[in-house]
C-alpha cells in the first residue's frame, strides 16, 4: 500500500477520477438540487402577534428548494383562517411554528365577542384612577366620572354600574399578565383599561373619555359564576324585561231576569 501512495503516477490518476466523479457526478445532482423549485407560502401583508391570517395575507410562490427548512409551510389551506403568533411582514416565509390553531391566550377576550358586545378602552389618567395599578382581567368594576363638561359634574352612570375588565394594558401596548413576565426589571404603569361592553355604554364611555377623568371603582373579584350575577343585574337594567300584557276580558252585562207574574187576589 504505501508503495503504491509513493508512486507519483497512481496519486495523478486517483486525483484524476476523484476530480471526474465530482464534476460529472456529484457537481450535477448539486445543482439539480439548487434548482429544484417548490412551492410555499409568503405573507404579501404585514401581520401582528394574535392577529388571525386571511386569504388576502399570504400568496404562493415557487423557490429553490435547497437548504429550505422543512417546518416551512407549503399549502395556503394551513395558513388561512390560523392566528399569528409573532409578527411577521411582507415578504416573509411562514414556519409552522409563526402560526396557532387557536387564538393567543393574550388575545383570546377580543375573539369571544358575539356581536351584540364591544370591546372599548378608557384611559387611566392619573395612578389612583385605575385603583392603583391593582385592577386585573375578570374584575367587576363601576365607572365614575369627575370634572364632566363646563360645570365640572362628577356622574355616576347607573348604565355603567357593573362593567367587566377584559385587560390591563400598559403605555407599550403589553396586557398586564403578560407584561410581568418580561425580562424588563422596569415595568411600566396601566396605560388602558379594556372593558366589555354594549354599543349604549360604549356611547357613554366614548363622552366620559373626552369630557371629563373616568374613575374604576373594584366591585368584585372572584369567581365567573359570581361576576355573571353582578353583570346579569346590569343587563336587566339596560334591557328590562317586558311585562307580559294581560289581556282584559270584556264586561258583559247581566240580562235582567222578568219577574214571575203573581196572582192577585181580589177581596170580595
Amino acid at each position: 500500500m504505501n508503495s503504491i501512495l509513493k508512486n507519483r503516477t497512481v496519486l495523478g490518476l486517483i486525483c484524476i477520477v476523484l476530480s471526474l466523479i465530482i464534476c460529472f457526478g456529484l457537481t450535477p445532482l448539486f445543482n439539480s438540487a439548487v434548482q429544484a423549485q417548490v412551492e410555499i407560502v409568503r405573507m404579501v401583508t404585514d401581520v401582528k402577534q394574535g392577529e388571525i391570517i386571511t386569504a388576502d395575507m399570504v400568496t404562493t410562490v415557487k423557490v429553490g428548494g435547497y437548504n429550505l427548512p422543512d417546518n416551512v409551510i407549503r399549502e395556503r389551506d394551513n395558513v388561512v383562517g390560523k392566528f399569528a403568533r409573532h409578527d411577521m411582514q411582507s415578504g416573509d416565509y411562514i414556519l409552522s411554528g409563526k402560526v396557532s390553531d387557536f387564538p393567543l391566550a393574550e388575545f383570546a377576550y377580543l375573539h369571544e365577542l358575539d356581536g351584540t358586545r364591544e370591546a372599548i378602552s378608557i384611559t387611566i389618567k392619573s395612578f389612583a384612577a385605575g385603583l392603583s395599578g391593582k385592577l386585573e382581567a375578570g374584575d367587576i368594576v363601576s365607572i365614575i366620572a369627575s370634572d364632566v363638561g363646563d360645570f365640572r359634574q362628577t356622574l355616576a352612570p347607573p348604565e355603567l354600574r357593573y362593567v367587566k375588565v377584559l385587560a390591563v394594558t400598559d403605555g407599550r401596548g403589553f396586557d398586564k399578565e403578560y407584561a410581568e413576565h418580561s425580562r424588563d426589571e422596569d415595568k411600566d404603569l396601566p396605560a388602558t383599561v379594556t372593558l366589555l361592553v354594549v354599543p349604549a355604554q360604549a356611547i357613554i364611555l366614548a363622552e366620559l373619555e373626552a369630557t371629563g377623568r373616568i374613575h374604576c371603582t373594584l366591585v368584585y373579584r372572584g369567581t365567573a359564576a359570581n361576576s355573571n350575577v353582578f353583570l346579569q343585574i346590569q343587563s336587566d337594567f339596560l334591557n328590562p324585561p317586558e311585562e307580559p300584557e294581560t289581556e282584559v276580558e270584556p264586561v258583559i252585562p247581566e240580562t235582567p231576569v222578568a219577574a214571575e207574574p203573581q196572582e192577585v187576589t181580589l177581596d170580595e
